[in-house]
């Protein structure tokens, strides 16, 4: 009995040590908890993290929390981003570095009312239009600039309507036009009873404006620690596998995705076909950036004639060695 005892409590402090020796990671998501963010939550559902010797905490966002914001003050070791706030923020003096990039494409969109006389970027002229901010503004800032078309209201411009997360102000006619990804906002339209072809849908990846979504960051002086990167390296490498097998079972993934919406906000429909739409953004990511991704995000964010986003190309604001070593 004794040595039984012995053995039980031999097992107990070491599964105790287990806990208490695995590594704290804390990432700061760009929104509230929903599919874009699934393999995350897979990874640590399925025991991903645990697996790498982290323990991982996972902080949603919202409206009113800037994830560099966090970042900058030591809320988080890692962030979730949209390269154009990203670059903006590191040319203001904030050194953020891309570390991986699992999504791939775009899912950002502009979409309109065809009563309210949008058929074409011809008629954004004049009209009102719902922006997101917090850094969400920026591919929009660049995307009118390239149009020739000003954001002070004035009446060669557009009027730039501060949208929250509701589709409201097109839905009640506040403006022609609002923010909506494709994976989210465009069905809250469509569930208000709008058909596609009441709609015009200007998809910032057709139109020659799609930047790099969804990425993640972290402070460059923290790259300079052997020890901090380490857990990078292990932190993608189990985000990674969460995310494809997210891509593989999005039921399960949007199921995983109810049971952490300590909210209660989500619903199993709108999850299980946000999932569906998210798998084609991060389709064709391993998590490594592509140059070729990264230089088209900065061309778009230098052009436009007057105000563009970043006005020199960034230097040392990407790296893949954090990815090459989760891969390897």
């Amino acid at each position: 009995m004794k040595k039984i005892l012995s053995v039980l409590t031999c097992a107990f402090i070491l599964g105790a040590s287990a806990v208490f020796s695995a590594d704290k990671v804390t990432i700061q998501l760009k929104w509230v908890t929903q599919a874009q963010f699934a393999g995350y939550y897979v990874a640590k559902d399925k025991g991903f993290y645990d697996a790498e010797g982290l323990d991982v905490t996972i902080k949603p966002g919202g409206p009113d929390i800037a994830p560099a914001q966090v970042l900058a003050g030591g809320g988080a070791d890692v962030m979730v981003d949209w390269m154009p706030s990203a670059l903006a923020a590191r040319e203001k003096g904030l050194p953020l570095v891309n570390i991986a990039q699992p999504f791939k494409s775009s899912g950002m969109m502009l979409t309109c009312r065809k009563d309210m006389g949008v058929n074409s970027t011809a008629d954004l002229k004049g009209k009102t239009l719902g922006v997101w901010f917090y850094g969400n503004e920026y591919p929009f800032l660049s995307w009118m600039s390239r149009l020739g078309l000003k954001t002070d209201g004035s009446a060669n411009g557009v009027t730039v309507l501060r949208q929250g997360w509701g589709v409201e102000p097109l839905t009640e006619g506040q403006a022609a036009c609002v923010s909506t990804m494709s994976y989210n906002e465009y069905w809250v339209v469509r569930d208000a009873g709008y058909s596609p072809e009441q709609l015009t849908v200007f998809k910032y990846q057709s139109e020659g404006a799609a930047t790099l979504e969804d990425g993640l960051y972290v402070h460059e002086k923290n790259l300079s620690d052997a020890a901090f990167k380490d857990k990078m390296v292990r932190f993608v490498r189990a985000s990674m596998k969460g995310w494809k097998y997210a891509e593989a079972n999005p039921k399960e993934a949007a199921m995983i995705i109810l049971d952490n919406d300590d909210a209660g906000v989500q619903t199993e429909k709108h999850q299980v076909r946000m999932m569906g739409e998210i798998a084609k953004l991060t389709a064709g990511s391993n998590g490594s950036l592509d140059p070729a991704d990264y230089e088209r995000t900065v061309k778009v964010l230098m052009s436009g004639d007057s105000d563009p986003v970043i006005t020199k190309k960034p230097s040392g604001a990407w790296t893949n060695e954090i990815t090459n070593a989760a891969l390897n």
